[in-house]
């Protein structure tokens, strides 16, 4: 629930939880600065729905 919380409200946030510093979290980051929408996306098909 908390993953699900994070991945609306901060992606990157939500992806370094997940998966540490690495490729995921930069195009996180690089997305969530282009455009919040499509941060959250990535965020969602990144950490699934584990």
């Amino acid at each position: 629930m908390l993953t699900i919380i994070l991945n609306i409200l901060l992606p990157p946030v939500a992806v370094y939880m997940k998966h540490g510093f690495g490729s995921a979290l930069l195009i996180n980051i690089i997305l969530t600065i282009i455009g919040w929408i499509p941060g959250v996306i990535h965020a969602f098909i990144v950490n699934g729905t584990d």
